[in-house]
């Protein structure tokens, strides 16, 4: 329940607070006293758009702040705690402070519980506390998504619950369908990228390198292509080593004159035993050097300097080579590539399957779809008429006694749409239903919809009808009309005041009216009044007591609060009201 609004520079208002308490309050006052800004108050405290020419000429800022009572355990609660939120205690349950502040400059900042907090989730909050039902608000009815989503609150957990389920497969079927696409747009990017890759591992595979070959294969051509100065290199060591008398020279190696320094030293040896050391060094180093020549000798026969084995690899050569410059690395680079490439075709080779999969998900989910939006169609479908019953029943207590209200529920046809027995229709998060509230006036009047066969105060009468009905659903909200009588009077002005108290016995009710009917049926009564210098002040909203109220309702009716017929018609409709607000 809202306890109290302030506003302060907000259009007429320069600072003033309204006491509210449940049931049935009425606000009423001369035209351009600032009733509407209290309307604008209250839409700014429930998120709505900021509108900065509001702000009170002469001041840097407006600000609206609310005092609301909620239940301690609610939802409401525990998503202010979220938010980090600090809720007082209260007799009544937990004390929530929400705000608006709007600069001159454009800029808006919004309140909850103490906590700067975006206007969205202020809106979030108090979405479910205040309802306002102004002149634009009035005109939501007119959208064919306010009418769908009036009649499924009527129609309560027969629709809410398979469209709870539709909502969800909706979003999977969504991403389902996404992914398809994605994946079938990419279809030939992919193929492109596989043939590549098909090409490249058919070439590694028809070369078949080995790691590291290339480095081997290097060094191999090396020795095949200097072959000859290689074995004439180790030959020619060899002789030095160790004399051939084969090859017609007499010159001793140096095996030989190390053999003949050992045995010269091997002769004194036992002379000194440092000579005898000098000596066995002689032999490490003969035996080091014959070892040596003969290791030359065996790379000398080792040189293959065969011109075929040359041929072959150099023509291996290039082929290796042809491979690292295709992929600009060395041959273990290659390999290395050559596996990734492997992964990566059985990966495309694998995308074909994924789209089947997604395919067959597609289709399941679009099945499931279909059958809850028929479920959720039936339900609708069998609400409508009820609906229209229920509507019509209030409408006749807002004197418009012959005048019915269709809920139409129907399909649109569209070639990509959802499979619906033999049609295609259109379909969207909220189903596949388009629902149209019809107004038909009097008996043999065709059916309109309410935009085009509605007056404007038929509208208001339609709107009130409409939330009478709904009015279990949120029984404890605080609902805010603003000229809900608008273009109404006499016994149609006393029945909207009677729904409107009827309204205020499981809601708090606030009302913005011109109408001495509806503001006699209040609970509690305020009137706004303007300072000498056309501003509105805390003195300036007033509590009526009941002389008070007589009075205000003499003005209303006649322009003169001390007529004294005026004042004799304020005492009837007064008592009149009474008593049928005593009724059960």
């Amino acid at each position: 329940m809202l306890e109290e609004i302030r506003i302060r520079g907000l259009g007429v208002i320069d600072d003033a607070a309204l006491d509210l308490a449940a049931g049935l309050t009425v606000v009423s006052g001369e035209t351009g006293a600032g009733k509407t800004m209290i309307v604008q108050g209250l839409g700014l405290l429930a998120g709505g758009r900021a509108d900065y020419g509001l702000v009170r000429p002469g001041v840097e800022r407006a600000f609206v702040e609310g005092r609301l009572v909620i239940p301690v355990d609610s939802a409401v609660a525990k998503r202010v705690r979220d938010v980090g939120g600090d809720l007082d205690d209260d007799p009544g349950g937990a004390v929530l402070v929400v705000g608006r502040t709007l600069t001159s400059e454009g800029r808006s900042r919004a309140q909850v519980a103490g906590r700067s907090v975006p206007a969205s989730l202020l809106a979030e909050i108090v979405e479910d506390l205040i309802a306002v039902h102004g002149q634009s608000e009035a005109q939501r009815l007119l959208r064919p998504s306010t009418q769908r989503a009036a009649l499924d609150r009527f129609a309560g957990a027969a629709v809410a619950e398979p469209l709870a389920r539709y909502a969800v497969v909706y979003a999977e079927l969504h991403r389902a369908a996404r992914a398809l696409a994605e994946v079938t747009e990419r279809s030939r990017e992919r193929a492109q990228e596989a043939e590549l890759l098909r090409i490249g591992l058919a070439e590694v595979e028809r070369v078949e390198p080995a790691p590291g070959e290339d480095v081997a294969l290097d060094a191999e051509l090396t020795k095949l292509e200097h072959a000859e100065t290689l074995v004439r290199s180790a030959r020619t060591a060899h002789a030095a080593l160790l004399s051939d008398p084969a090859s017609g020279s007499d010159d001793p190696g140096a095996v030989d004159l190390v053999s003949a320094a050992r045995r010269v030293i091997a002769g004194d040896a036992d002379l000194d035993a440092d000579l005898a050391a000098l000596g066995a060094r002689l032999t490490e180093v003969g035996m080091l050097l014959a070892d040596v020549a003969a290791d030359l000798a065996s790379y000398a026969e080792s040189i293959d300097a065969d011109p075929e084995r040359l041929a072959d690899a150099q023509n291996r050569k290039a082929a290796l080579t042809g491979l690292t410059r295709a992929h600009g690395t060395d041959i273990d680079g290659v390999l290395a590539w050559a596996d990734q490439a492997g992964r990566r075709l059985l990966e495309l080779d694998g995308a074909g399957e994924s789209a089947e999969t997604l395919t067959a998900r597609r289709d399941e989910l679009t099945a499931e779809l279909v059958r809850l939006a028929v479920t959720v169609s039936e339900a609708r479908s069998a609400a409508a008429a009820r609906f229209g019953e229920a509507v019509a029943a209030e409408l006749a207590g807002l004197a418009m006694p012959r005048a019915r209200v269709e809920a139409a529920v129907a399909q649109r046809d569209d070639p990509a749409g959802l499979p619906v027995g033999d049609r295609r229709v259109a379909f969207g998060p909220a189903g596949v239903d388009d629902v149209e509230l019809r107004l038909i006036p009097h008996p043999g009047a065709p059916a309109r919809p309410v935009q085009k066969g509605a007056s404007g105060g038929e509208l208001s009468r339609v709107m009130l009808a409409i939330e009478v009905v709904l009015a279990a659903d949120d029984a404890g909200s605080t609902m805010v009309f603003d000229e809900v009588d608008a273009g109404v009077g006499g016994r149609a002005a006393v029945e909207i005041g009677r729904r409107l108290a009827r309204l205020a016995r499981t809601h708090q009710v606030i009302c913005i009216t011109h109408l001495p009917q509806v503001a006699a049926f209040a609970d509690r009564h305020l009137v706004v009044h303007k300072a000498d210098d056309g501003s509105v002040t805390r003195s300036g909203v007033i509590t009526l007591d009941d002389a008070g109220r007589v009075r205000e309702l003499s003005r209303m009716l006649a322009g003169q609060e001390e007529s004294t017929l005026a004042r004799g018609h304020a005492e009837e409709l007064l008592a009149a009201a009474a008593a049928d607000k005593a009724r059960p």
